[in-house]
């Protein structure tokens, strides 16, 4: 007759597994920070008109079910969009067809030249989220970017760098003037 090989007791394994599995969940974080941020403006009060608004102060930002671009009813690139924004916001050169820029006395910086310039974004129902992410991307990178010179022209330091007092008053120079309307059918082909 053969020898017995002895049993090993498994019935407390599965409580030693499930104890070790709720210890490494409970332990562990778990990163969800993912998203676009922004601060959402108050609900508009029903009674009041909205302003008008001329349209060289807007620029409108298409994108259509192929995540095509169109840049005032013009063809457009991901990879100019940021410049494009810049220049638009800032006009320069006092372009007529660009927002206008006035000037205006704002805190710690004095008086600046402050754009009446909105940038409206309109997404087809079929944009990919991707292309949505890489639009907003830019224009946030060209509100840092305009920022971030305001800021070296009057403190010598980026806009991160600067107090947080200082900060507000650089975005009341240069505030995120993105308006986004609900996505439609815009079209291209697919």
């Amino acid at each position: 007759m053969g020898r017995k090989v002895p049993e090993v007791n498994s019935g407390s394994m599965a409580d030693i597994s499930f104890l070790l599995l709720t210890f490494f969940l409970l332990t562990s974080s778990i990163s969800t920070d993912q998203g676009i941020s922004r601060k959402l403006p108050p609900p508009p009060d029903p009674t009041a008109t909205p302003p008008k608004i001329k349209e060289r102060n807007v620029l409108q930002v298409l994108v259509n079910l192929n995540d095509q671009l169109l840049v005032n009813h013009e063809p457009g690139d991901i990879a100019t969009l940021k410049d494009v924004a810049v220049k638009f916001l800032t006009n320069p050169t006092n372009d007529p067809n660009m927002s206008e820029v006035e000037d205006e006395e704002i805190g710690a910086l004095g008086v600046v030249k402050k754009s009446k310039g909105i940038i409206s974004l309109q997404n087809d129902r079929g944009t990919s989220y991707g292309m949505y992410i890489k639009v907003q991307n830019e224009l946030t990178r060209a509100v840092n970017e305009i920022r971030d010179k305001l800021s070296m022209d009057k403190f010598g330091k980026k806009y991160n760098e600067l107090s947080d007092e200082l900060q507000k008053d650089v975005g009341k120079a240069v505030p995120i003037a993105i308006s986004e309307a609900e996505p439609k059918n815009i079209g291209g082909k697919k």
